[in-house]
């Protein structure tokens, strides 16, 4: 159980014990399965934990070049890299640092597929591919919706796989269970069925929640399974929030209050903007440790975000007493895409990074100083 008198404000805390719990399910899928399961680092990328990360599971995905650089450094193997497009000034440096290359279209592994086929030693090349299904309600996360860039559709092919593709990639699901995933299945296989006797490898993508809890993983591993024994191919799955679903917090304290026309606002030391953009670019609010949606009655704020931008803040929230300057407030489920996110915009501190030790100790992992946000933009 984390100590919160022990934490600095504001300070993004891992709990390395919760951590583990989901890396021994993750790992328990794996084996059962008989597949890999590789760390998405556009999820989670805090490398300090990556110790922990790398007894369990098989390896990591990149999107860029800095990312597949982390993961020789930090995971201590080559990356299965994909983007949506290449940069060909860093595409030397990447092929170095990858054991697979996924494209996202045809045209990009044309351009760069003769370097990679003269590379001095063997990468395996895979193409994105778009099922044209997926349960995704927000369009801002939806990668199947109509004209979307991200993926061959399947008449792009024209029936013909093009030699030196060694592997079919599709990424549809975000937070979703296995059974969404098994509808997914039915159409990439509907589409793409052809191709499966050609290819060495299927990557499902991410947005696998499998430490979700109530998620079904005796049904997952059916799924995997029957999909393996029908096409005899390698499965990859690269979740990204599974691997750190619900192993931290953001704590922040409570600078002023402030009231106007009735309504009252919570000041705090971080911003929202800056430090937890997905509560302002999509329909997502946190849980709060002792606060709730808003409750007549009880005191309500609006939590306000240290930076000059007018709509850093989140809608009233109820707790139990009335709040007062330096009260904690602990956000709950910090750690996956809220942390690779973050900015310095404004200049704001940037909270904190640290590990809460299954020795419950507190290991402070990273403050953040005037020199990260001058030299940022230098």
């Amino acid at each position: 159980m984390i100590d919160y008198s022990q934490i600095p404000s504001p300070c993004f805390v891992l709990d390395e014990a919760a951590l583990r719990s989901n890396l021994e399910l993750l790992n328990e899928v794996q084996q059962q399965a008989g597949v890999s399961i590789i760390l998405a680092f556009k999820g989670f990328a805090m490398w300090s934990a990556f110790p922990l990360v790398r007894r369990y599971l098989s390896g990591a995905t990149a999107s860029s070049l800095h990312e597949a650089q982390l993961c020789v450094e930090e995971m201590h193997c080559k990356a299965h890299t994909y983007a949506p497009v290449y940069l060909p000034q860093e595409f030397d440096a990447l092929m170095g640092f990858s054991s697979h290359i996924t494209f996202n279209s045809l045209s990009q592994f044309h351009f760069f597929y003769k370097k990679i086929k003269n590379y001095h030693e063997p990468i395996s090349c895979g193409i994105r591919v778009n099922p044209e299904y997926s349960e995704v309600e927000t369009e801002l996360y939806n990668p199947c919706a109509d004209g979307s860039r991200l993926g061959e559709v399947v008449e792009n092919f024209k029936g013909v796989l093009p030699e030196g593709i060694e592997g079919l990639h599709f990424h549809a699901l975000c937070e979703s269970d296995s059974y969404a995933l098994e509808k997914t299945l039915h159409a990439f296989e509907e589409r793409f069925a052809p191709f499966l006797n050609q290819v060495k490898w299927v990557n499902f993508g991410g947005g696998h929640l499998i430490t979700r809890e109530g998620y079904d993983a005796g049904h997952l591993i059916k799924i995997l399974q029957h999909f393996k024994s029908k096409y005899k191919v390698e499965i990859i799955l690269e979740p990204g929030s599974a691997i750190a679903w619900d192993t931290g917090v953001l704590v922040a304290t409570v600078l002023d209050i402030i009231e106007n026309k009735g309504i009252k606002t919570a000041m705090l030391d971080i911003s929202f903007t800056a430090h937890l953009p997905d509560t302002l670019e999509m329909p997502y609010r946190p849980t709060i440790v002792g606060a709730s949606e808003p409750v007549k009655d009880k005191p309500s704020y609006r939590l306000g975000g240290i930076s000059c931008l007018a709509g850093d803040y989140l809608s009233e929230y109820s707790f139990e007493k009335p709040l007062q300057i330096g009260d904690k407030i602990i956000f709950k489920d910090m750690m996956h895409y809220t942390m690779v996110k973050t900015t310095t915009f404004n200049g704001v501190k940037h909270p904190a990074i640290a590990i809460w030790k299954e020795d419950n100790i507190l290991k402070v992992v990273r403050e953040f100083t005037y020199q990260d946000f001058k030299t940022r933009l230098s």
